[in-house]
Parts: structure tokens; sequence; C-alpha cells
């Protein structure tokens, strides 16, 4: 199934499509004016349309029937990760997280951080290809980076969320994440960046409710220990359905 997107998408109404899904709709799949097509919202919903106007700028489509709505909501995941001083390695992360299952993606400014700034804007496109590819109707949300110490303090979490943080500090008491990961809740995990989170920062997260987990006996790069996360919660929770 070929997937596009809009998020201005409803029945009873018609739909133009972005420069970008408009091209790929009728230069490169050569859709013409009847033929049909499915485009979701990227909030749960999934529509299929009849192409109305075969513009490769503006491809006009009339939504014919509402083939999924959204159910109870599903456990989600918020992943809170310092980006890495590579880009490509967290745009990599992007697209994979996305992939795994992920239901928001916040950048973190750490003491130890490396790179502070990160182009949300082409975050924003790979995790939108990411969600066609595989799929999937939800579109995750990639927040800008902002300071720990200030998103700590000033982030409100629905009940109930597990809350964790994942850190290599030696001597500290860690639960393996797969053991304290319960099915059925959301949680949040704060990924660090290469040189981990500070001693400060730690202490911060767990003033606030975070509880220490590991990811294994090996030191796991940035981008790897956060994808870790998205599998581990993803098996967890598809264990419980």
């Amino acid at each position: 199934m070929q997937l596009f997107y809009s998020k201005d998408i409803a029945l009873g109404g018609i739909c133009t499509l972005d420069a970008e899904e408009s091209r790929h709709a009728v230069r490169v799949l050569r859709l013409r004016a009847g033929d049909t097509l499915n485009v979701t919202d990227g909030q749960g919903h999934l529509y299929r349309c009849r192409v109305l106007q075969a513009d490769d700028r503006a491809c006009a489509v009339e939504p014919e029937e509402a083939l999924r709505t959204p159910q109870s909501p599903l456990p989600a995941l918020h992943l809170a990760v310092a980006p890495t001083k590579n880009p490509s390695r967290m745009e990599w992360l992007v697209e994979k997280a996305v992939e795994v299952g992920v239901g928001e993606v916040t950048l973190l400014e750490c003491d130890h951080s490396e790179r502070t700034f990160l182009k949300t804007e082409r975050l924003e496109r790979i995790a939108l290809s990411a969600m066609k590819q595989s799929l999937h109707l939800i579109l995750p949300e990639i927040h800008p980076a902002v300071l720990l110490r200030d998103w700590l303090s000033s982030f409100r979490f629905a009940n109930p969320t597990q809350k964790f943080i994942a850190h290599c500090e030696a001597g500290q008491p860690r639960t393996p994440l797969g053991t304290a990961l319960q099915a059925g809740a959301d949680a949040v995990v704060l990924i660090g960046p290469e040189g981990d989170f500070s001693a400060e920062e730690i202490a911060l997260a767990q003033e606030q409710g975070f509880q220490p987990v590991s990811l294994g006996p090996s030191r796991l790069r940035t981008e790897t220990a956060a994808l870790y996360v998205c599998c581990a919660f993803n098996l967890v929770n598809d264990r419980s359905l």
C-alpha cells in the first residue's frame, strides 16, 4: 500500500496534497483523475480518496471512505535524547525510532553535550517519510532542543506515566529497563549525550521521579541506546496485546 499524508484530510471535503506528496502521486506513481489513493492525517485516521485533479504541484483529492479511525489510545513512548555530535546519527535514530514505534522525541541540551542544536525541520521530514514507509498512521512530534534542567522543571506528564533515566554512572543502583517497564502505560525515557549525564543531572532527574535504569552490560552509543529503548518498550507492549 502506498501511503500519503495531509494533516487537513477529512470526510466531506476536498484536500490538496502538498507539493512533495503531489509530485510523488502524479510524477512517480502516475496517478490520474479518477484513480484512488490512501491518505492519513497523521493522527490515526486513514482515508480512501479519489484523485480529482492530477496536478504535480497541487494534487486535489476527495476522501470517499474512512478506512480506519483512532481506537483507544495505545501506550506511547516519549524519547528525550541529547543530539549526537554527528547529526547523521540522530537522523538515523529518528528514522528507525519511528519505524519501530515512538510517540514523541525531545532533543535535550545537557552538561556534557557536544551538539546543542539540530534542525528539527529535517528530522520532521525524516519522521514523515518513516511513518509512510512503515505504514504507521501516527506522526510523532519532534520537539526542538531544550535545556534538560528547564525541561524537567516545566514539563508535565500525563498519569500514569513511567519515567526513566538511562545512565552509566558507576556505583549507582539501576534496574534493567526490561524489568522496570510495565506494559500498558506511557513511558518517558531520558538518554544522555556521548559523555553521559552529569551527576547533578542524574540527581535532578531522580528528584523529579525518574527511575535509574540500565540498558544491559554493553556501553552503547547515544543513538543505539535510544533505539534499544524503543525496541524494549514496543516488545513489552506487544506482549500485552
